[in-house]
């Protein structure tokens, strides 16, 4: 039996971040993942080059049933922080936009950074092991299908339960309920939305049809792209509403944002009396969706044969469509978890859980979960080197 001072169960963004923080402080760390590769999730995020932070990290874009939770440790270790990280490993790295940093050329070249940090600091790496049992005699004691170790600390940095097809599992949050710790329901977040009905059948042949919009849910809006599929909708915008929504809500599209489709509609009445709608329609929108729109929403008539009073109804719907999703896609297809290890449960500064000493619970693991666009790894990096400070 090997002995450490500290175990961190997932060695992915947050668990081999608090690793190497801990091990920099001298400290003998176990990190151990059942996937044969660290870093899954990082190597496929971003189209395969990795949305490792974003500049705009702001504690009010992140969800949680505490907002203020994760101010301490998003204030602790910042964007800035990570990127003379990454700066000094010599990675290029572009900003591609709303402060959403890129690497240059692969998400390899940061598993391959924070591998180097895990090195230089003495972190040891186990893969490709299973744990099967854990508990808390004296100190942490895990069983592995590789031998058994114990420590004073124990790290759940396993993350949550999306993308299963990467190795997602609940173990966290299993082990989190194991030790007493209570738990936010969890559902899946940054998630495509589906429909059912006569709304599935007027986007089912507009599936790839993309396009700028405003999304809405409640009090919650996004201007960026949404994109038809043969599902439902998706893209940025219906991504970021759909932390949001909740089953049984309707969410608003705005699909000309900045300007008065109502204004624009009448003009072109008297300008172009003989265009059809389906014509005047795709000067502002994709052809396919001007095409559906007009045929759902207007007889077949030219503009100079559409009443005011239809015209302007279209326009109000262009301006504000409202539409009930029947779901989401669920955990396959979400980006991450929302919901997870109540944070009422754990110190805001070091992530340890206060009712038993020596358990951190880092990531996606915990009740914060941030916007589209480098907030979940900015997350992952502060919350991680916060628990390995504190061990």
């Amino acid at each position: 039996m090997n002995h450490y001072d500290a175990i961190v169960l997932g060695a992915g963004a947050a668990g081999l971040m608090a690793a190497i923080s801990a091990g920099q402080r001298g400290r003998k760390v176990l990190v151990l993942d059942h996937a044969p590769q660290v870093g899954s999730k990082i190597l496929i995020s971003g189209g395969g080059r990795c949305n490792f932070t974003n500049t705009g990290t702001v504690p009010d874009r992140f969800l949680s049933a505490n907002p203020h939770f994760a101010r301490s440790a998003l204030a602790r270790y910042t964007p800035r922080h990570f990127i003379e990280l990454v700066q000094k490993h010599r990675i290029p790295f572009h900003e591609k936009t709303l402060g959403q940093l890129f690497c240059d050329h692969s998400a390899r070249d940061i598993v391959a950074m924070l591998l180097a940090e895990c090195t230089a600091a003495g972190v040891e790496i186990r893969t490709g092991t299973r744990v099967i049992e854990v508990s808390k005699p004296d100190h942490f004691r895990v069983e592995t299908s590789r031998g058994t170790a114990t420590a004073p600390a124990l790290v759940l940095a396993t993350g949550g339960l999306s993308i299963p097809k990467m190795g997602a599992t609940g173990l966290s949050l299993d082990l989190a309920r194991r030790f007493g710790l209570p738990l936010v329901e969890t559902r899946p977040g940054l998630v495509p939305l589906t429909f059912e009905g006569e709304m599935l059948a007027l986007m089912r042949p507009l599936s790839g049809v993309a396009l700028p919009a405003v999304a809405r849910a409640g009090r919650a809006k996004f201007p960026e792209a949404v994109l038809f599929t043969h599902r439902g909708l998706s893209g940025p915008a219906i991504l970021q509403i759909s932390s949001y929504w909740r089953p049984g809500q309707p969410i608003a599209l705005d699909l000309l944002p900045g300007q008065d489709p109502t204004a624009l509609l009448l003009e072109r009445k008297k300008a172009r009396p003989r265009a059809e709608p389906r014509t005047i329609l795709a000067e502002f929108l994709p052809q396919r969706l001007a095409q559906a729109l007009a045929e759902a929403w207007l007889p077949p008539a030219e503009m100079a044969n559409q009443t005011d009073k239809a015209l302007r109804a279209v326009g109000e719907r262009l301006r504000s469509l409202s539409l009930t999703p029947a779901g989401t896609e669920g955990y396959a297809k979400a980006e991450v978890m929302l919901g997870g290890v109540d944070t009422n449960a754990l110190s805001s500064r070091s992530l340890e859980a206060k009712a038993v000493p020596g358990l951190f619970v880092v990531g996606e693991a915990v009740d914060v979960t941030g916007w589209l666009g480098g907030y979940n790894f900015q997350w992952a990096w502060a919350s991680g080197w916060c628990a390995g400070e504190a061990i």
